[in-house]
């Protein structure tokens, strides 16, 4: 994380986030990471605002986690009125949570008939690799080169992007980088990498078991186009006897703009579909959907997620439901998304530094080269853009394996009037770059 704030070097701060940083590292310990040179502190969420402990006003666009806006009045009030009546667990019979399944399942394809709830999403994509497992008998699984997919012990064995040891049974395919191979069939070249991963794999000794990929491909740069590529790399899994994992953990809910989940937008029904982060407008709530027939051999054991679930869990995840409905954010996000990256690609005619623009809806990633000729990454510039944003009072971060992609993922609710903000700011600070 090269724009991460790095110990040792907090004198410029106040001595109110100084005391703070000291605590923090002595009781949290050494493997968190604060964003930012300079961590911001907020205390307070508004919409697509966070606010720090003097006031300041920060334009969060990078926070997806907080899907219909930060402390979304609709959602906290869901919250409060059902902690204040009952909250157990899955094990007892509640209308709230069918209620809730009923909802979120008719949102899916009619294939996708069963729902299984969690807390994270990292516990929903370990209960996917399980299911796999179990379905297909195989052990073996294909990701993107820089996926990230949980930190639980099995799918951090499937996240080359936290820098762990992955696992012997799992292959890394380069990601659909259709910037980096332009003119080339993107569907077919990952259909082909994916290819060259099964066999691998079935050399080894090793059944496949699944291709899961992040439908937006988030970690790896963002890379959304052209709609449709996946179904090739899908069909060659399928035909090895695996299954497809959709994970929607950061694409789904409407953010692509075009249809509810990532994986729509490819024309696909996905053997299983793992959520997480945005379900819950960040209260701590997760799931899997997948096709009934790859429950029935997993069913013959016993599952149970004591908190997964449970009614308040439901009732917040029913309300993030009833407002990107009822706000019409689906569309929001595809208008302002739209509206965005054409303001982002004027941008690019007068800074040579912006090498591309891509992405869907409001889920957008913009790559910054030194050279455009040889798209060689601009590491560095990328981190003082990160950093002069955040002095500007907007928040955002990079992505990518030379984290020189700006990851563009604000809360659904964002407005042309914030896009252009964001959009007028981000000029002034690409201009600052051609200074000493």
């Amino acid at each position: 994380m090269p724009n991460a704030y790095q110990p040792g070097k907090s004198s410029g701060l106040p001595a109110r986030e100084r005391d703070l940083i000291a605590r923090r590292q002595r009781l949290l310990g050494p493997a968190y990471r604060l964003f930012y040179e300079t961590p911001i502190h907020p205390v307070r969420g508004e919409g697509v605002w966070l606010i720090d402990a003097d006031g300041t006003r920060y334009l969060d666009v990078y926070n997806n986690v907080p899907s219909v806006g930060h402390c979304h009045p609709h959602v906290v009030a869901a919250l409060a009125r059902q902690a204040a009546v009952l909250n157990t667990h899955t094990r007892y019979l509640d209308d709230i949570v069918l209620d809730y399944a009923e909802k979120l399942l008719a949102t899916f394809p009619a294939e996708l008939g069963h729902v299984m709830f969690t807390c994270t999403g990292s516990e929903a994509n370990d209960l996917a690799l399980r299911i796999a497992r179990a379905h297909t008998g195989g052990t073996g699984f294909i990701v993107t080169k820089l996926a990230y997919h949980g930190n639980s012990s099995a799918v951090s064995e499937l996240s080359p992007s936290l820098g762990a040891p992955l696992g012997g049974h799992v292959r890394c395919v380069p990601p659909p980088d259709a910037y980096r191979g332009a003119g080339t069939d993107i569907g077919a070249v990952f259909a082909a990498d994916v290819q060259r991963a099964i066999d691998d794999l079935v050399a080894h000794g090793i059944k496949p078991a699944a291709l899961i990929v992040d439908t937006i491909f988030s970690s790896d740069g963002v890379f959304a186009e052209p709609a449709g590529f996946l179904a090739e790399a899908v069909a060659a899994i399928r035909a090895a006897g695996g299954v497809f994992i959709a994970d929607e953990v950061q694409p789904g809910f409407g953010r692509t703009g075009s249809h509810l989940w990532g994986f729509q937008r490819h024309g696909l029904v996905p053997d299983m579909v793992s959520l997480g982060k945005p379900m819950g407008n960040g209260h701590p709530l997760a799931g899997l959907v997948a096709k009934p027939v790859l429950l029935e051999e997993f069913g013959k054991i016993r599952y149970f997620n004591t908190f997964g679930g449970n009614p308040v869990s439901a009732a917040v995840g029913l309300a993030v439901l009833e407002v990107i409905e009822s706000e019409g954010l689906l569309e929001n996000a595809r208008d302002v998304g739209a509206y965005l990256q054409q303001g982002l690609r004027e941008l690019r005619a007068t800074h040579e530094i912006i090498g591309d623009v891509r992405g869907a809806g409001l889920f957008i990633g913009l790559e910054l080269v030194s050279d455009r000729s040889t798209r060689a990454p601009a590491t560095a510039e990328t981190a003082r853009l990160v950093n002069g944003l955040r002095d500007r009072h907007i928040l955002i971060s990079s992505a990518g394996p030379h984290a020189n992609i700006l990851k563009i993922r604000p809360p659904l609710p964002f407005s042309r009037a914030n896009a252009d903000v964001f959009i007028a700011t981000f000029d002034q600070v690409l201009g600052s770059l051609r200074g000493p």
